[in-house]
């Protein structure tokens, strides 16, 4: 089963999603939260699986309680999946950066956005890749976003530098295995290492660290 968090200040838009995901007999809402500081508190509370969260809620909005998720241990396997109206919000990309695992608009079609979730709850793979790497790309490619290379990037194998781009590009770990002729558990492996030497909450992060550092180039391959 697996276990949602609604954040929106729009009680018919929780309203909605509570329906539409209720339907599904693998998905149940545990909570809704009109704000972010609710939202974080409910996560601490029920350990979702997944996080709606919508970007713009008064109080603490979805960015900063984004942050909060992400950065809080005992919330470790928590994902947050961003509602957006506009994919290519500044703000969705700042929410990558601090942990989330994906973004959906909020005009997707509701097999999409179920399909989103149980995709996000698996942790297999970013969402909408093409989307996501365009708007990691824009914002990442502008110099106020970019950083010197961490310490941890030098700690990386060559391999594993290799793999980190793959997965900045869009691949997933089937399609690195058959790019590096090696077998999907070995990618996934190769993955795993670079996240934990990096502190990559997600794969999300891990595409935005690729881009910031210039690992990978806006526009290349």
């Amino acid at each position: 089963m697996i276990d949602v968090l609604v954040a929106d200040d729009q009680v018919l838009v929780r309203a909605g999603l509570r329906l539409l995901l209720e339907t599904e007999e693998d998905i149940r809402v545990v909570g809704e939260a009109p704000d972010g500081r609710q939202a974080v508190a409910l996560a601490h509370r029920h350990r979702p699986a997944v996080v709606l969260m919508d970007i713009r809620m008064p109080g603490l909005d979805g960015l900063a309680a984004t942050r909060e998720v992400a950065a809080a241990p005992d919330l470790a396997d928590v994902k947050v999946l961003i509602l957006t109206t506009f994919e290519t919000d500044e703000y969705v990309f700042e929410a990558l950066r601090a942990g989330a695992s994906g973004f959906v608009g909020k005009d997707t079609e509701p097999a999409e956005l179920v399909h989103a979730v149980r995709v996000v709850a698996r942790g297999d793979a970013l969402l909408s890749p093409r989307v996501t790497r365009r708007l990691i790309a824009q914002f990442a490619a502008q110099p106020e976003y970019r950083r010197s290379t961490p310490v941890e990037l030098n700690e990386l194998t060559c391999r594993e530098r290799e793999v980190m781009a793959l997965v900045a590009k869009g691949l997933s770990n089937d399609q690195i295995a058959v790019r590096l002729v090696v077998s999907p558990a070995t990618a996934r492996t190769h993955v795993g290492r670079a996240m934990t030497k990096l502190h990559a909450h997600d794969r999300a992060q891990l595409v935005v660290m690729a881009y910031e550092t210039g690992l990978v180039l806006p526009g290349v391959g």
